[in-house]
């Protein structure tokens, strides 16, 4: 049995590796959660002045879930700044003084917005690409990875990273919900004539493959992309959606090209794009190093996510 740190255990991925690595059998800390009686620190943030050693000790693997996450609407005035102090020194912080006390593996979660935004048909991004951030979240995970890079050719201890697509199943957030929250209505959406391909992950596939990579020997000092490994265009993905939460979809053909111009108008340029453009990820090498597979179909991960919607609608 294997003692983890999982940071971010409090947190819509976090929670569901937290479930995941108890079922396995695992010891796990979880220092974002405070728990009585408990003779570990607790955490209650995490920057470059974050002190992890009381906490490490005897850890064999550590899981950085933990994030500043991306926003589509950013307020702050220097975006870049606040990322780098959570998501570069915070996350090398616990790194170089998990390598310091012997932990063997640092499993990092990074994201698809390393390879960059869009894909263009038939051109999926792979984990051999250049990395071609854009945004301050994407430039922020990327120097993570440089620094994480370093300190595994330095150190004994391996690195795993992985970055997954959007990530969907009970309890997401942010622009996922509020799809749902639109089909639940029975809204028509302009949004039934769009070709473009997206590769989504369902919430247990991301943990299987998080769970699977805490003591994989192949998955040591590698990088990992994770999908469903089923691509469907944004349109696709509203009617199954539909579909799963047993509603009709209405939605009506209005062309691609005329819902970005129309979003630029009222500076919904970024959120357009999302619907609209492609991004797809080949997961090739993470099947073929690690025998893996996603254990749950699109489709299943889809019906998962409405019956969880449904039911706290019910609440």
């Amino acid at each position: 049995m294997s003692i983890v740190l999982l940071t971010g255990s409090t947190g819509f991925v976090g929670q569901a590796i937290l479930r995941a690595l108890v079922l396995n059998g695992e010891s796990v800390i979880c220092p974002d959660r405070k728990r009585p009686r408990s003779d570990r620190e607790f955490v209650s943030g995490i920057d470059g002045d974050t002190d992890w050693f009381g906490l490490l000790a005897g850890v064999s693997c550590v899981i950085h879930s933990a994030a500043r996450v991306h926003v589509v609407n950013e307020t702050v005035a220097d975006p870049l700044s606040e990322f780098r102090k959570v998501n570069v020194e915070g996350t090398l912080k616990l790194a170089t003084q998990a390598a310091a006390l012997g932990v063997k593996r640092f499993i990092f979660l990074s994201s698809i917005k390393v390879n960059g935004e869009t894909t263009s048909a038939g051109s999926p991004f792979t984990s051999a690409d250049a990395p071609a951030p854009l945004d301050a979240y994407g430039i922020s995970k990327w120097e993570a990875e440089q620094g994480l890079n370093a300190l595994a050719r330095e150190t004994d201890m391996d690195v795993v990273i992985i970055r997954p697509v959007l990530v969907y199943g009970p309890g997401v957030k942010a622009n996922f919900l509020g799809m749902m929250n639109w089909l639940n209505k029975g809204f028509p959406l302009p949004l039934g004539a769009l070709d473009n391909r997206r590769s989504l992950v369902g919430l247990d596939n991301l943990v299987d493959l998080i769970v699977l990579c805490v003591d994989h020997p192949a998955a040591a000092n590698q990088v990992f992309l994770v999908s469903d490994d089923e691509d469907i265009s944004t349109t696709e993905l509203l009617e199954r959606m539909a579909h799963a939460l047993g509603k009709p979809a209405r939605l009506l053909p209005v062309p691609s090209w005329v819902l970005q111009a129309g979003a630029s108008l009222v500076g919904k340029r970024e959120v357009a794009r999302r619907l609209c453009e492609s991004l797809q990820v080949d997961i090739g090498k993470t099947k073929s190093l690690l025998d893996w597979r996603p254990p749950v179909a699109l489709d299943a991960a889809l019906r998962i996510t409405a019956k969880d919607f449904l039911e706290r609608r019910r609440k």
